[in-house]
């Protein structure tokens, strides 16, 4: 008689808030959008977020992925050129003007905020400590703002026991949008341990999206034999996440990019795995590691939902009145009919 295997049995925890934030979302339009409405090439400046499939999807439909601006051909000059959701120091913007380039700044309005705050604490006659990773975009982006020699990097709280002001009396500290909340909390710490005159920003470096998905993580991760986040080596707010889970009592933790980066041969005896994905992973990945354990587990999903992100932000003025619909954006989204009740759920 031929009996059917049975799968062992397995509880996914799908985290809620996961993948995209607002402003990833936004930059992602914004290529597809100007594909509309100025079509095929569009130009991009570095990543538009740190996602090889996105870039890839974007890439299929016409975009044109450059690291430096003098890369675009003389005969494409008209076409538009887009800024990574990551921000770009000044002098970008700057090239594209002396070069006479029609340029679409995705730069997330998170990220301008911070570089908002650095400007001002400069114009208040104080030197800018900036916590954050060298040589991220981000950081790049953002001391770009400022004169050469005004911002200080400090990556760690070694760095920060270590700093050495010209004047500790006029100090103001910016961060990183992505980074990890309980880190970055020991630096400034640190900093404000050892020089007590130094200004907070105005508001909250972090963004929101970063924290609501670590929040999520440290909910979701006691307990779980497994934890996978979904995401890119390069992406720092999703090597973020596997720190947290593993912080948070998760047994073992691992990004992936693809199901298919999956060792399934050391999985092993797995109940609990839990499962989110970085702001710049798209939840098309997310179904694809679902299907990969419902081929092998009798899987549930449990939701583990801490809170249901609202956030929109408006796409550059000159692409408001070109329409957006589900099928452009299927790529990273998945089409409507085979999203996933979870998503529903955690989506409103």
């Amino acid at each position: 008689m031929n009996m059917a295997v049975s799968k062992p049995p397995l509880t996914i925890r799908l985290c809620g808030p996961r993948g995209f934030c607002a402003g990833v979302d936004r930059a992602i339009q914004i290529v597809v959008l100007a594909l509309k409405a100025y079509g095929a090439p569009v130009y991009v400046r570095h990543e538009i977020v740190h996602n090889r499939y996105v870039v890839e999807g974007l890439e299929a439909k016409g975009a044109i992925f450059v690291e430096e601006l003098n890369e675009i051909p003389a005969e494409h000059r008209q076409q538009p050129v887009v800024f990574s959701a990551h921000g770009v120091p000044k002098s970008v913007p700057e090239d594209a003007q002396a070069r006479n380039l029609f340029y679409l700044d995705a730069t997330c309005p998170l990220v301008s905020k911070v570089h908002k705050q650095a400007m001002r604490h400069q114009r208040l006659g104080r030197h800018v400590i900036l916590i954050g990773h060298a040589g991220h975009p981000e950081v790049i982006g953002t001391m770009g703002q400022l004169p050469e020699g005004t911002v200080s990097l400090i990556e760690t709280v070694e760095d920060a026991a270590l700093y050495q002001p010209l004047d500790a009396e006029n100090l103001g500290f910016v961060t990183q949008t992505t980074l990890s909340v309980d880190d970055t909390a020991g630096v400034i710490a640190k900093l404000q341990e050892r020089f007590p005159a130094m200004q907070a920003p105005a508001a909250d470096s972090i963004c929101y999206a970063t924290t609501n998905r670590q929040d999520a993580v440290k909910q979701a991760a006691p307990g779980c034999d497994l934890f996978i986040v979904v995401g890119a080596p390069n992406s720092s707010n999703s090597k973020r996440l596997v720190e947290v889970a593993l912080r948070a009592g998760a047994q073992r933790s691992v990004l992936v990019q693809r199901a298919a980066e999956i060792d399934w041969s050391e999985i092993g005896d797995v109940r609990t795995v839990g499962l989110s994905a970085g702001a710049s992973a798209p939840e098309v990945i997310v179904d694809e590691i679902i299907q990969a354990f419902k081929e092998r587990f009798d899987t549930t999903l449990d939701l583990a939902v801490t809170v249901e992100e609202t956030e929109h932000f408006l796409v550059n003025r000159e692409l408001r009145n070109i329409e957006l619909t589900i099928d452009d954006m299927a790529f990273v989204n998945g089409s409507a009919s085979d999203a996933l009740p979870a998503k529903a759920a955690l989506n409103g």
